[in-house]
């Protein structure tokens, strides 16, 4: 009888070691380490381990669906909260009018000591991963020739993937590649620039396509492949040639000329490499009406690891909280269904995104009629039903002439905060119909979170061939995308054109959020003053006409705001003393 370890990966990106008496057969691993802590060589040399040695590379990639959003003071709860990227952008908002004293809120809000600290504990989350990657490097020559490539080419994808996420956020950074203890080396590091981060991302997305399989067996659905390790290298090239980071005075904060055309034209060869692989395609639609067609589209961002699917955040088959089960349906759900958060509003913003299908011209009078299929497909909007409850989201006028708020625009229960749609509108997308709601103890669901899929690369694909000027490729693969969805195809196409097809196909993912950093419009677009949040107030009249009026929501100027140093988080203040770098222009230490 001998002691033996077994870990677990717990959801929220942390190994849990526990302890158990087991009778084993191979237990040499641990004749020589003390009884309570495993040592480094027996983590190096087992694959199960170094399976678990890894998981945190996984977790720390997104918080996925998972979500949490705070107002309390107490222990500094409100900077807990979290909430996926694309809540940022003009495509949707919340329903709990106090969310917007949560740290989340407060960062929408502009306030720069949030930001700073939100950048803070984003800044030492990537750094962690990336000295994780670098500590197994280190000893890659310990590990068995059995699982050595697979386990090396998830360490290079996830190098480049948190160098990747830090150039997103921060600019150019400290490129840190080998194990570095600050408290025992006098190294010190300088700021790379543009250059330097897509070449170093790059190299490393290289190297794990090299070792990465082009699919994954059963038992590591969900890990890293060479397509995803080319998706890397592809949308780190996308992500410099785009506007923002052309003509820089900063070579941290993008190119000194207008490197767009170079760098558009290396993403699009990138991009074609993952086509030729011959592994993912769009998801067929099925369907010859308007509402078999939505169905059919809606129910794609239900399945797991489908064969458009490029990487997912993995929340897992079960719906146990425990096991990686999030809260979507609840945060989202309707208070006619007893929702009570209702935290992703569509904005009339986002609604008008929605095209005519078959030259049809829009009619006022009836504004749902005959959109694009993929609005009655991601929206839940007055007249339509979802979980066999219609959506009353209107208003109608009582015998004193007063206008009265149906169901779906009144909250439920009696909770002083209780949420309910300030836009007119629910999102439907991603929701599961089929749940068990309300959940029951110790549940939730287990809809995976994408973070790339094939669609989006062919919306990457379509926008770089334009920026290079092959419109015939960025036709091509914009029409791809609409016609999947049985929209008419485009017969020209303009950059509006694309992306807007990218605002629509990619609705409520975070890809919308990113868009507004890379093509500088974050400015315009993320800021209540500019861009407001508008709504829809749908108005029933005694003699059964209806009125449709769009307007702003009402506070915005102190809700959403976005100055221009933003583009750039700031770095913490004791790495910029500790390298001796530069911080990102407009950020003061207080």
């Amino acid at each position: 009888m001998k002691k033996s370890i077994f870990l677990r990966y717990v959801s929220g990106g942390c190994l849990a070691l526990a302890a158990t008496l087991c009778l084993s057969a191979c237990d040499s691993l641990f004749d020589d380490a003390p009884q309570d802590k495993l040592t480094d060589e027996s983590i190096w040399s087992t694959e199960n381990l170094l399976d678990e040695y890894t998981m945190p590379w996984y977790s720390n990639m997104s918080n996925g669906w998972a979500a949490m959003m705070s107002t309390s003071s107490f222990l500094n709860m409100k900077y807990m909260s979290y909430i996926t990227p694309a809540f940022y952008s003009d495509q949707t908002t919340y329903g709990v009018s106090n969310w917007v004293n949560s740290g989340v809120g407060e960062e929408m809000a502009s306030k720069e000591s949030t930001i700073s600290l939100y950048a803070s504990n984003r800044w030492k989350a990537y750094y962690t991963q990336i000295q994780s990657v670098n500590r197994l490097l280190e000893h890659a020559s310990k590990m068995p020739e059995t699982y050595k490539q697979r386990i090396l080419g998830e360490a290079h994808f996830f190098r480049g993937y948190y160098y990747y996420l830090l150039l997103q956020r921060f600019g150019g950074v400290m490129l840190i590649d080998h194990n570095y203890d600050p408290l025992h080396s006098d190294e010190r590091f300088p700021r790379a620039d543009y250059e330097e981060m897509v070449d170093f991302i790059a190299k490393e997305a290289d190297l794990a396509a090299e070792a990465l399989p082009l699919k994954q067996d059963n038992r590591n659905i969900g890990r890293v492949t060479k397509g995803a390790a080319l998706m890397l290298k592809a949308k780190a090239y996308f992500w410099v040639g785009s506007p923002q980071y052309q003509n820089q005075a900063k070579a941290y904060n993008g190119f000194s000329s207008d490197k767009s055309k170079e760098y558009m034209q290396k993403a699009a060869e990138a991009y074609k490499a993952i086509e030729a692989l011959n592994v993912y395609k769009l998801m067929p639609v099925s369907g010859s009406t308007e509402e078999a067609i939505a169905q059919s589209y809606h129910d794609l961002f239900l399945q797991h690891n489908n064969d458009e699917s490029i990487l997912e955040y993995q929340h897992g088959e079960s719906k146990l909280k425990s096991e990686g089960a999030h809260s979507l349906d609840q945060m989202a759900m309707p208070p006619v269904l007893t929702g009570t958060q209702c935290a992703y509003c569509p904005t009339q913003n986002h609604v008008d995104e929605y095209g005519m299908r078959d030259g049809k011209v829009l009619d006022s009078q009836q504004p749902y009629l005959n959109r694009d299929y993929r609005f009655y497909a991601n929206v839940l909007f007055d007249g339509t039903t979802f979980r066999e409850k219609p959506m009353n989201l209107h208003y109608t006028i009582d015998a004193k002439g007063k206008e009265v708020a149906e169901d779906g625009l009144t909250k439920y229960g009696t909770g002083r905060n209780n949420g309910f749609s300030r836009t007119g509108y629910y999102m439907r997308k991603f929701l599961d119909p089929k749940i068990r709601y309300p959940y029951n103890d110790n549940e939730g669901s287990n809809q995976n979170y994408p973070i790339w899929r094939y669609a989006e690369l062919l919306l990457d694909h379509a926008e770089a061939a334009f920026r290079t000027g092959d419109t015939r490729t960025a036709l091509e693969k914009v029409n791809q995308v609409r016609q999947r969805v049985h929209m008419q195809p485009l017969a020209d196409i303009t950059l509006a054109d694309i992306l807007r097809e990218r605002r629509v196909e990619m609705a409520f993912e975070e890809t919308t959020f990113w868009d507004e950093l890379r093509l500088g419009t974050a400015v315009k677009n993320l800021n209540g003053t500019t861009n407001p949040l508008r709504l829809m107030k749908i108005v029933y009249q005694k003699d059964g006409s209806k009125t449709y009026t769009t307007e702003p929501l009402a506070n915005q100027k102190g809700e959403r705001a976005f100055r221009d140093y933003q583009y750039y988080y700031p770095l913490p203040w004791d790495e910029v003393r500790f390298h001796s770098v530069e911080q990102n222009a407009g950020w003061v230490e207080k």
